[in-house]
């Protein structure tokens, strides 16, 4: 807790720091053109608006109406504040180059004016873009062969994953998420964690929300595992809401689905709290394969975990990495994983995987360089 503690301050601390960078060099680009325009108002409005993003955190802690207000404020100033940071930073960079250059542009109050315009006009531009791109939903398809299993090309698989539920817009968006899921037509609807945004208070109708679940039609139900969100001291309550949606919730659990299909799912290795005396363990704790002609897919959040497995399991299925969600953040994630997103099979040995970039979104409601998606899954036999 401590740790914690201290990481959240310096975090904060930087953040300070970079909001007093952006109203400095913002109100300088204005007085280029309105000498006599004062600092304090720059300087107090992003003060406020660094204020949201601790509070953001903090929401459920806070009365029904400030949590609301804070956390959507939270998260949009959040992907504004890391896309206006990123082009004044290639704006003083410019800078730079033009110094070593020894251009006589940096001395006209012009240039200060007409940087800032193109930093602000670039800002507005790629955020408006991120927000709309979010609540898009893309469709996406994999056809995987099995050698030697049973076919079950027949059986129409959805897999979604990240909705974090409770997030800012995530409970606006589950209308056209529940209609784009039943569009499929599906058989078998599988969620790969992060079903909840870290604490269910967080969730403004869960009465709605629940009945929007309860809309979902599949042939042989709605199965999910738990994210790293989806723990803490409101998991009991979590647990119950995915009860009452008819979700069964597959903690170091398997179910076999139409004597044709197991289906395994894990716990998440760095859940976010506790996990009610859950523990995840060896799969072979839990786990055998009694047929081995019946394919065995595996429902483990973060794709880090993949490596783990071998022949006992046939597809795994993952989300976590949102592909990083917004660029540069996407980058980062591709390096960190063996797979960030897509298809991948490390060897004819090993299983092959699937990972999602989600279907929510943490934090922000943003994209940018990556896509809100939906899996259908076509799995079919190679004998």
């Amino acid at each position: 807790m401590i740790g914690f503690v201290f990481v959240f301050i310096i975090a904060f601390a930087l953040i300070g720091l970079a909001n007093y960078y952006l109203a400095r060099r913002i109100h300088g680009g204005f007085s280029a053109l309105f000498p006599k325009l004062p600092f304090w108002p720059f300087l107090a409005a992003f003060i406020l608006l660094s204020l949201s993003i601790p509070l953001g955190f903090i929401k459920t802690a806070l009365p029904s109406f400030l949590g609301s207000f804070f956390g959507a404020v939270f998260g949009y100033w959040l992907g504004i504040f890391i896309y206006l940071l990123i082009f004044t930073l290639l704006s003083d960079g410019v800078v730079l180059i033009l110094r070593a250059c020894r251009s006589t542009l940096l001395e006209k109050a012009v240039y200060k004016a007409v940087s800032l315009a193109v930093v602000l006009l670039l800002t507005l531009s790629v955020s408006i873009y991120g927000f709309i791109n979010a609540r898009q939903i893309d469709i996406v398809h994999y056809d995987v062969t099995l050698e030697g299993k049973t076919d079950i090309s027949d059986m129409n698989i959805v897999l979604l994953s990240d909705l974090h539920l409770g997030a800012v817009g995530s409970e606006a968006r589950l209308p056209a998420i529940v209609d784009e899921i039943n569009a499929q037509k599906p058989d078998l609807v599988l969620i790969a964690g992060d079903f909840f945004d870290t604490d269910y208070r967080s969730i403004s109708n869960p009465e709605a929300a629940m009945a929007e679940f309860k809309r979902i039609e599949s042939t042989y139900g709605i199965y999910t595992c738990l994210g790293n969100h989806d723990a803490g001291e409101t998991l009991g309550e979590m647990l119950k809401f995915l009860e009452g949606c008819g979700i069964h919730a597959l903690n170091e659990q398997s179910a076999v689905i139409d004597r044709r299909l197991i289906l395994v799912g894990r716990l998440d290795t760095s859940p976010i709290g506790e996990m009610g005396g859950m523990e995840r363990g060896e799969l072979s704790s839990f786990f055998s394969r009694h047929d081995e002609r019946m394919p065995v897919i595996v429902l483990d959040h973060n794709p880090k975990n993949i490596n783990e497995y071998g022949r006992e399991a046939d597809l795994i299925l993952s989300g976590h990495t949102h592909e990083g969600q917004i660029f540069p953040a996407n980058i980062i994630t591709e390096l960190l994983y063996s797979v960030d997103h897509g298809y991948y099979r490390q060897s004819a040995e090993s299983p092959q995987v699937i990972v999602t970039s989600g279907i929510g979104y943490w934090g922000m409601p943003m994209r940018v360089g990556t896509d809100s998606e939906l899996v259908t899954i076509k799995i079919s036999s190679r004998n």
